[in-house]
């Protein structure tokens, strides 16, 4: 993996419905800078109300990056985001612009800092027998084959299965010995300092992702899952691993009713939450700010900047 440039950047990172874009926003106005999402599912292109894809005056009040990306129903993966998001801050440092890199994926910022390892590149057709698969059986083999992985991976998370079962087929050697080895520490020098995220009390977080899911729906997530659908995206596709759709499709298919699913929706997504803070907690360090229901964006921006003036 080539260098990274060495932009002017800040990492602005956090659980889901923290305020981290509203944040960003106001970063980037002050720095003169661009947002570049780091965010596994707003990379496709008609995901929109379910991925809470910024809006089309947010992104005329600032530039945004590395969103609509592909189409839902092809491949795409954190290889792919790294050769993007480095083409990305290479012109925003040739631009001697700044870059807010705003986002919950945490597997994409650690892969961005810290390098993706040896693991091969995915293959098309692999992936798409993968997907079929159930993953009741993806993850007996992977049992099998890699217990160091098998203990240590999100088993509800088919996407993360189904890769790393695609590299032990590929290479015929365990997935945990091709990944990138990463630390709490070692980061390049530009995120040093700069490292960002933003936490709140668990019922005020909990009030701002119920208030989330029922905007979504009364936006049209139901519409455009059922769009998605139509246009042909596969059940066993990656974009249908977003939060939110793969409910909305069983609610389509009759498996249960509407209040039951939006329920579900707010359900799932406390869950992927709380995963989430465990894992920036674990695996990133960040200088954390937690944030009142009272306090409004730009004095959390204020105090980014004022940490970082504070550093040089």
């Amino acid at each position: 993996m080539p260098p990274l440039p060495e932009t002017r950047l800040v990492v602005l990172a956090g659980p889901t419905a923290s305020g981290k874009s509203e944040v960003a926003l106001e970063l980037a106005e002050r720095l003169q800078g661009e947002i570049v999402s780091v965010d596994s599912m707003q990379v496709y292109r008609g995901m929109d109300i379910g991925t809470a894809k910024p809006t089309p005056p947010d992104r005329a009040r600032v530039p945004h990056h590395l969103l609509d990306v592909v189409e839902p129903w092809e491949p795409f993966d954190v290889a792919r985001f790294v050769e993007l998001a480095q083409q990305v801050l290479a012109d925003l440092a040739r631009r001697d612009k700044w870059a807010i890199l705003c986002g919950g994926t945490g597997l994409y910022f650690k892969a961005l800092g810290q390098g993706l390892g040896n693991a091969p590149a995915p293959d098309p057709e692999l992936r798409a027998r993968l997907e079929a698969t159930p993953l009741a059986e993806l993850l007996q083999e992977l049992a099998e084959r890699d217990p160091v992985t098998y203990a240590r991976i999100d088993r509800r998370n088919p996407r993360r299965v189904v890769r790393a079962v695609e590299v032990i087929r590929l290479t015929g050697r365990p997935y945990s010995e091709q990944r990138a080895r990463w630390s709490l520490e070692d980061w390049p020098t530009c995120w040093q300092g700069r490292m960002f995220g933003l936490s709140r009390r668990p019922e005020d977080l909990r009030q701002r992702i119920n208030a989330r899911v029922d905007r979504m729906f009364q936006l049209g997530l139901v519409e455009e899952t059922r769009r998605l659908l139509q246009q042909g995206v596969r059940p066993g596709s990656t974009a249908w691993q977003a939060l939110g759709y793969r409910q909305v499709r069983e609610f389509l298919e009759g498996r249960r009713s509407l209040t039951e699913t939006v329920a579900l929706v707010k359900l799932r997504t406390r869950q992927f939450a709380k995963r989430q803070m465990t894992w920036f907690r674990g695996q990133m360090p960040l200088d954390w700010l937690e944030v009142s229901p009272e306090t409004p964006p730009s004095t959390v921006a204020e105090s980014i900047l004022s940490r970082l003036d504070d550093r040089g």
